[in-house]
């Protein structure tokens, strides 16, 4: 396999540069520090992009600074993680490029990991395995939803075990001069940008690898309400990745709001007697393969409480994914013309603009 431009050069002791957006991050940005600090490879450029903080994050940081030097601070009055990431790309130094989160730790060799995949040259970028962990029931029952299959699909960075290709990656390692040369991330985008950017890293003929050992203990929404908005903005900004890119689409992106579209359709049906089976189903099979999933991943999940607010997390986040699918899509519709919309769903996107 040739190699692509940007891939593979580099030596022994490259800087690493390691991006940290943050907002309201005081309870947990130091824990996310000590982790990166702690790396196995030691030769990095940590640089936080703080979304103008209201909290005491940026004291937290300096404190952290004046310990050790290569931790720097940018503060960035957009707020957006697109924009954060790109001021921070903007003053990197390093050849190769590390995101993490202020509330995820990584383990002591996942630079080192990294760094030694992308300097073989074959791959464009690659990333761990996404953890959710938590402190709380609820929050217990929200990061089990995150790990099952019913609950993401084929999503392969949430549950998966074994090296392989993937269409995406979390808080994804790249060459940085392919962040560059790509144009970085898109503002525009204000949730699924990491989708969408690794989505052009395909497109310029590069490919993505899933490494499970690069774990990432992600902290997780701690309230089911939390974890329905959290969803409902990403079911929205899949459809505005999809307005880039329609082709992009996967089977999995599509379920939610197929299973909004039937409990819709179902609630239409009820007025109507004899329809009225046919309008209960969808709710019945929801219910009950919801019931299903929750009594088998219960077996799993520590806490009864935790248990008996799995089907409350399963359903939160596909609801909140669906909604927020097709309320960005009726936007669309309405500000961008029905035939666009249409074409954002499958199998409709060969209709002209």
């Amino acid at each position: 396999m040739s190699r692509p431009s940007g891939a593979g050069s580099g030596t022994d002791d490259d800087l690493v540069t390691v991006a940290i957006p943050v907002r309201n991050e005081a309870r947990t940005i130091e824990r996310c520090l000590d982790s990166v600090l702690n790396q196995t490879y030691r030769n990095l450029q940590v640089i936080v992009v703080d979304g103008e903080s209201t909290d005491d994050t940026q004291q937290v940081v300096k404190r952290i600074i004046a310990d050790d030097p290569r931790v720097e601070l940018l503060v960035n009055p957009k707020r957006i993680v697109p924009s954060s990431l790109n001021l921070a790309l903007a003053e990197a130094r390093g050849v190769w490029w590390v995101r993490n989160d202020g509330h995820s730790t990584i383990p002591p060799d996942y630079v080192e990991r990294a760094v030694a995949h992308l300097r073989t040259g074959r791959w464009g970028g690659v990333g761990g395995r996404k953890d959710a962990v938590a402190d709380t029931d609820t929050g217990r029952a929200v990061a089990a939803a995150l790990g099952s299959p019913f609950g993401v699909g084929n999503s392969t960075y949430h549950h998966g075990t074994e090296e392989q290709v993937v269409d995406h990656i979390p808080f994804g390692t790249y060459p940085i001069d392919v962040l560059r040369e790509l144009g970085g991330w898109d503002e525009d985008m204000v949730t699924n940008q990491d989708y969408e950017f690794d989505y052009r890293v395909r497109a310029s003929g590069r490919e993505l690898l899933f490494d499970p050992a690069m774990r990432i203990d992600w902290r997780c929404p701690a309230t089911i309400k939390g974890f329905f908005r959290q969803y409902r903005r990403y079911g929205r900004g899949k459809v505005n990745t999809l307005v880039r890119h329609p082709e992009s689409g996967a089977v999995r992106h599509y379920v939610a709001p197929a299973l909004i579209a039937g409990l819709v359709l179902g609630v239409l049906l009820l007025p109507f007697r004899r329809l009225r089976v046919l309008a209960l189903a969808p709710f019945a099979a929801y219910g009950a393969a919801v019931v299903a999933v929750s009594a088998l991943t219960a077996r799993t999940v520590r806490g009864l409480t935790a248990r008996v607010t799995l089907p409350a997390a399963f359903a939160a986040m596909h609801i909140g994914w669906g909604l927020g699918f097709w309320q960005e899509w009726f936007r669309v519709g309405r500000d961008d013309g029905w035939t666009a919309a249409l074409r954002l769903l499958p199998g409709l996107r060969s209709l002209r603009r």
